[in-house]
């Protein structure tokens, strides 16, 4: 069965395919594990991979609490301990940036190297006043719309409008407390350039990283303590990048993992 307990959360998976190193896929905010399905079929071919839906999203359980970056992490490291797939190339997008980045950190021992998309973290603090009628509108009854709004700023023009309509509808669909803590802890704690930067200069792996914002990767950049570490900016493209451009992302990730093997 696809599902395993970890803690207090029951968390479904697909684990499919053979080969090193293995591949963890991490979704991020009121999404699922499905945004993978453009790396999925082309990973699978050469590695082992894991995706897996965060607590509160998708077909994982929904408990009533445990919606930080921590939480997260230690979820995610329960189901690699209990697949004994480690260490593994953790990859993730926004939010699932932020979760692979904190396993990295707390529990090196998982992590090979980490692959960050698009992340939830390093955002200036200037733009912290911003956030806050965000945090206030996701306090109503319901917060999809808060949520939604948010989200539709992190479009590019070419973002395709199936992909647009399918992550605001799936939005909808997450329970409402969950979108308001994990949106809420991410706006105040790690996505903070302030918080998030000296908490990721911890990081000791190799690291991938991919922005929209040239800015904010050359920051991230800065971060980085293993040389063979790389920041990469996609401009023009919007949030969901590796799906936007998906040929592109799978190469990317391709020719850096076998950068890692040849060191």
């Amino acid at each position: 069965m696809p599902f395993t307990q970890v803690g207090d959360v029951r968390l479904f998976y697909t684990d499919e395919g053979e080969g090193g190193p293995p591949i963890l896929f991490v979704h991020g905010y009121s999404c699922d594990s499905h945004d993978w399905s453009w790396q999925i079929p082309h990973f699978v071919e050469h590695h082992r991979v894991i995706a897996m839906d965060n607590r509160g999203h998708g077909r994982s359980s929904v408990p009533d609490t445990g919606y930080d970056h921590g939480d997260f992490a230690a979820d995610t490291a329960g189901l690699i301990d209990h697949l004994g797939c480690g260490p593994v190339v953790a990859i993730g997008h926004s939010l699932g940036g932020v979760i692979v980045s904190t396993l990295a950190i707390e529990r090196p021992d998982l992590v090979r190297a980490v692959v960050s998309v698009d992340p939830g973290y390093l955002v200036p603090d200037a733009m912290g006043q911003a956030l806050g009628p965000v945090i206030e509108a996701l306090q109503a009854e319901d917060p999809a719309p808060a949520a939604q709004a948010m989200l539709s700023a992190t479009y590019s023009p070419a973002s395709p409008m199936p992909l647009r309509t399918w992550h605001m509808r799936r939005t909808a669909g997450v329970a409402p407390h969950v979108l308001r803590q994990t949106l809420g802890n991410l706006l105040t704690g790690m996505a903070l350039e302030s918080n998030s930067a000296p908490y990721l200069a911890q990081r000791k792996c190799p690291v991938l990283t991919m922005y929209t914002d040239p800015a904010r990767a050359a920051l991230e950049a800065s971060l980085m303590s293993d040389d063979r570490s790389r920041a990469v900016s996609f401009e023009g493209s919007g949030h969901w990048l590796h799906q936007e451009r998906p040929a592109e992302f799978n190469h990317l990730v391709d020719s850096w993992l076998a950068t890692l093997d040849a060191g």
